[in-house]
Parts: C-alpha cells; structure tokens; sequence
C-alpha cells in the first residue's frame, strides 16, 4: 500500500500529550505514513480570531485523513474576553473548529464505538436476579449525525427581523410575543432527508457488514414530530433493504434510562448530533468512560480520527503526564480500518485489550484515584507507561 500522509492537529491541552502516543503505537505495528502537524484550537483563537486557520483546512483537502487530538471550547462570553487585545470588539465569533470540520468537509457520519474490555476495573457492574454481581458485555456503536440538528450552528440572541418574522408566523410563538426581543436566544434543530437517510443506511451497513442484531434509532419523535420523525421515518424505509435486522426506536431519556437496565441488549444506535453526543457518552460510561472512547468523523472521502474526551487543561503540564491515552490510540486505530489496514487496526486493540486484562498498567482512572501529581506515587502508570505496554503487546 501506497505511504500515506497523514496531517495531525494535537490541538489544546491533554492532545498534546496523547496524540504523539498514538503515533508511537502507529510506528510500533508497522504503518508506514509522513505526518504533517496543523495547528488548531483555543491558541489560534487568542491570537487570530480564528481557532481553525485556513492552512489546517488545506492541508485536510490535500491529505484527506487526520487524527485530532482535543480542543478547548469555552461560552460566548469567556471566548470573547480572552480574545488578543488588538483583536476585541472587531466581530470576531468563537465556533468550535471540529464542528467548522465536519461542516467544510461534510463529515456527517460519526462512529462511536463503545466496547467494553474485559478486565478493566471501569466496566459497568448490576445485581443480577439474586443478588448477584452481574457485569454485562456493552458492544455498541452509535452513529452520529454529524453536520446537522441542534449542533448545526443556526443560534441568534436578539434575532434579526427575517428570522423573528419566521419565528411569529407560527401559531406555537404566541407563547413568546410579549417577551422582548432581547431577551430571545433562538437555536434550530435543522435535519434534511438526505443526511437522515445517508446516517441510516451507514448505521444498517455497518450492522449488517459486523452482524449485529439490531439498529436504534434514538430521537424523540413524540415531541420534536417534525425533526425526529424525519429520522424515524427515513430509518424505516432503510430498514426495508435490511430485513434480517430489527429496527427499534427509543426516546433519549428513556434511553439513557435503559441504558444501565440492559446495555447488553443494543447493538448499533443512530441519532442526531446532541443526542448522538449524549447517548454515545452515556455508553461510554458503562465501558470505562471517555478514556476508552474512540471516535470517527468520515465524509464521503475524507476522514478526521479523534477521541471524544476534552482538553483537560489542569492535567496536561503534568510531569510526567497521567492522562489515559487508549482512546487517541483506539482512533487511530479507526483509521487503520478506514485507510483499509484492517489488521494493524485489530492488531493495535488486541494489544490493548491484552494489556486492559493483564491489570499491571492501570492509569490513574483504572485505579479509581484522584488525578493530579500525586496519582504516580498513588500506583497510577504513566501515559507514556501505558503507552510502552501496548507497544509491548504489539
């Protein structure tokens, strides 16, 4: 296969420090690939007004695959006051860059996986029928639509007239005449038919593809009737090409309800943007939390790999560094399997699940303690300690 080049974005904080692990691991099971660094993140967005330079988003087109690291993200208010002097009051407006990602490369489909290793002291545990301690096999994937619903950008605080005209032409606005304009923020759950079906019909392939038994579509159709009844709508005439796969569908909270009742039940989940992130973090939960959680965001010929934790700005100048890196190692792991080199790919989880089970590295989540410099002297290993068993393994 043909050397790849890959761009990678280290991104703020603790993605500096689990990124380069990733890469070690990556040269460890024998991919071959060039890496070009792009900066992205809360520095830029001091320094430039903008989080995402336009060099990053050029260099993704002509690469076409990156693995991300992790970002700061702060509210309107926090974003603007750290803003560079020179660069306040002048209309500049914080967007999260991984979302501005997904949207200028139309990255709409999000896989996260949500896998449980056993071994890990993290694993959801339940009182069986007598009593008994029950720990269930979570295997779930959530497909996540990535570009669209409430995350799609669509906010106005004051709105502008057109879109306050908009707002006061439905009978349901009658609720709000009396509240002043000012007053008023406004966000848009927006979902197409298209990117409805197109979420589908990867989530049914994907099951179909790994033999699973069932697709979810997780929504709220009872209550958001014209946007989660599209993607209800849209998963069922799906399904039909799809026979020997049952299709359920569930509402968010009950889901997230059901969810510590029999994980095991589900397979692959589908949702919109929010509820993707929230049902995907609510698995996440049950196999280890956001340190074991993997993420893909693909389009149609670009890919971007990232784990779905944050920036954990209080740990990354730790030295040594205690931060769990398995979730950056199980996305690059995922894009082994996209970029086609499926065996390195189970090579690298085999070799964390090894050390998962062994139980002689454990970071300083494993262990249950307290983050901070005292985890090492705690017993907690090192990033870079987890990161050496797993090449050890390999």
């Amino acid at each position: 296969m043909a050397r790849r080049t890959v761009v990678t974005m280290p991104g703020d904080g603790i993605g500096k420090v689990v990124l380069p692990g990733s890469l070690r691991v990556l040269e460890a099971v024998g991919f071959e690939a060039d890496y070009v660094e792009a900066g992205i993140g809360w520095e830029h967005w001091v320094n430039q007004g903008n989080p995402l330079p336009e060099r990053t988003v050029e260099l993704l087109a002509e690469h076409k695959v990156a693995l991300f690291g992790a970002i700061t993200s702060k509210p309107k208010d926090r974003a603007a006051a750290e803003l560079a002097p020179a660069l306040r009051d002048k209309g500049y407006t914080y967007f999260s860059p991984i979302v501005g990602l997904r949207q200028r490369f139309n990255l709409d489909i999000c896989v996260r996986p949500c896998i449980t290793f056993p071994g890990n002291p993290l694993n959801f545990v339940r009182r069986g029928r007598h009593g008994e301690l029950e720990e269930p096999r979570v295997d779930a994937v959530i497909f996540r639509q990535n570009t669209e619903g409430l995350y799609c950008g669509l906010e106005w605080t004051n709105p502008p007239d057109v879109v306050y005209q908009a707002l006061a032409s439905h009978s349901k606005f009658a609720t709000f005449k009396d509240v002043p304009r000012a007053d008023l923020a406004v966000s848009t759950r927006l979902v197409t038919r298209a990117a409805a079906r197109r979420i589908a019909e990867e989530a049914f392939a994907y099951a179909a593809k790994h033999s699973y038994r069932n697709v979810t579509v997780c929504e709220k159709p009872n209550v958001l009737r014209e946007t989660s009844g599209m993607m209800v709508a849209e998963a069922r005439k799906v399904h039909e090409k799809f026979p020997g796969i049952e299709l359920w569908d569930t509402n968010i909270d009950a889901q997230m309800m059901w969810l510590t009742k029999n994980p095991e039940d589900y397979g692959v989940l589908v949702a919109e943007n929010m509820f993707g992130d929230i049902i995907s973090d609510g698995f996440a939960g049950l196999v280890g939390g956001l340190g074991f959680a993997a993420s893909a965001n693909i389009g149609r010929d670009v890919g971007v790999f990232e784990p779905t934790h944050g920036s954990a700005p209080k740990y990354a100048q730790l030295d040594p560094p205690i931060v769990n890196p398995i979730a950056m190692i199980l996305s690059a792991a995922m894009m082994l399997d996209w970029l086609g080199e499926v065996e390195k790919a189970d090579r690298v989880r085999a070799a964390v699940a090894a050390v998962v089970a062994e139980g002689k590295v454990r970071t300083y989540d494993m262990l249950k303690v307290r983050g901070g410099p005292q985890a090492i002297s705690q017993g907690a290993a090192s990033t870079t300690a987890m990161v050496d068993a797993i090449i050890a393994k390999l």
